[in-house]
């Protein structure tokens, strides 16, 4: 079964969709985005098509090889998403032509639900608390939220506690039985990080996630070692060898994005990499639904996983798309707190390719906002 062809779909509202095509017929779909940077990733999946139309689309491991490491120069956020688009599409190849859900591909599901959270949106305390409890009333266990706005790398007591206001506001809405989970989105300086995370142990967070920015996973220890709350990183991590120092500076919850770390492939291999340090894993997907259904089925195969992360209401319009996306929406269906084990071939979901078609004539041009501290200086988003 060979590669013949493929198309790429810029959707709304940040999106980018691949669909690879064979020559028995057999297509599948992928994701492959880097959000406000979808040309670029778009022209990556190009270059990577030059190798891999005409190739057996049933050689994914040696795909992955020679695209990750065939060139010169390896890694970053840009490379990897294409190729793990790619990936995603070659597993739902490889799923649909033997008619099976791609985890019995990676040794068969060990559980038949997998929990999900829902993102807590607003800026006041009360606002956040109606925010909260409405992701309750959907029958989700578990949220998340942003407990700052914008922060100096040592900010007033007063920001420190708005901090604290913002997430014991939420705690009190939904009580002591739904867990409450934390993006800090690497907002915080490991200082502050440091400062204010003792701060929040009373309320009993899930995880705390991004504490520090990407760039200084090496102080991850530092902050681990201030709080009892579980540290949380990885969706700007692209690969084990990214992961490998925040493993060894002992975070609880490793979150990948199969979107961007390599795929399917370097997600299920992140995970045993996670389970040999007693880590969790919670992929990271505030994306579309294709990479969604990527991620269950990397969920539903792994032994260490803890929660998945789902964009609906997360923030970026309600023309989002999820499931408009979609022929049938059960697949994402909340049950109990999560989503039921998927049992359709491949991925575990029908693309509307005719929507997909008709957003893809209007695009996007989204990018990452532009923050700045009162001093002009610029700030985290």
């Amino acid at each position: 079964m060979k590669i013949v062809g493929y198309e790429l779909f810029p959707v709304a509202p940040r999106w980018l969709f691949l669909r690879l095509d064979t020559d028995e017929g057999v297509s599948g779909w992928g994701e492959p985005i880097v959000e406000g940077r979808a040309a670029t990733t778009a022209r990556a999946v190009e270059e990577a098509m030059e190798y891999l139309v005409g190739q057996d689309a049933t050689r994914i491991e040696d795909h992955w090889q020679v695209l990750t490491k065939g060139g010169f120069y390896r890694g970053g956020p840009v490379i990897n998403s294409a190729v793990a688009g790619i990936d995603q599409a070659l597993w739902d190849i490889a799923g649909r032509a033997l008619g099976v859900p791609v985890h019995r591909l990676l040794g068969g599901a060990v559980r038949e639900r997998a929990r999900v959270y829902g993102w807590v949106r607003g800026g006041e305390p009360a606002e956040l608390a109606d925010s909260a409890r409405a992701q309750v009333e959907k029958g989700l266990t578990a949220v998340k939220m942003t407990p700052s706005e914008l922060l100096a790398p040592l900010d007033t007591p007063a920001a420190i506690q708005r901090v604290v206001d913002r997430v014991s506001a939420v705690r009190d809405a939904v009580g002591p039985d739904v867990d409450v989970a934390l993006d800090c989105h690497g907002r915080f300086s490991t200082a502050m990080s440091r400062r204010v995370l003792p701060l929040l142990e009373p309320l009993r967070p899930l995880f705390v996630e991004e504490p520090v920015l990407p760039e200084h996973t090496r102080d991850l220890g530092a902050v681990v070692a201030a709080t009892t709350i579980p540290i949380a990183t990885g969706e700007r991590l692209y690969s084990r060898w990214d992961f490998r120092p925040a493993f060894e500076a002992g975070i609880a919850v490793a979150q990948p994005d199969v979107s961007h770390a390599g795929g399917i492939s370097e997600t299920r291999r992140i995970a045993a990499m996670a389970e040999t340090h007693d880590a969790l894993l919670a992929p990271h997907c505030p994306l579309g639904p294709i990479a969604l259904a990527a991620c269950l089925q990397v969920d539903f195969a792994v032994p260490n996983f803890l929660i998945q992360e789902q964009s609906l209401g997360i923030g970026y319009g309600d023309d989002s798309g999820l499931l408009g996306y979609l022929v049938d929406t059960a697949p994402f269906t909340f049950v109990d707190g999560g989503i039921a084990r998927p049992t359709g071939p491949g991925l575990g979901i029908e693309v509307d390719e005719a929507e997909v078609r008709r957003a893809a004539e209007r695009g996007h041009d989204w990018r990452t906002p532009l923050w700045r501290h009162a001093d002009g200086s610029l700030a985290s988003w």
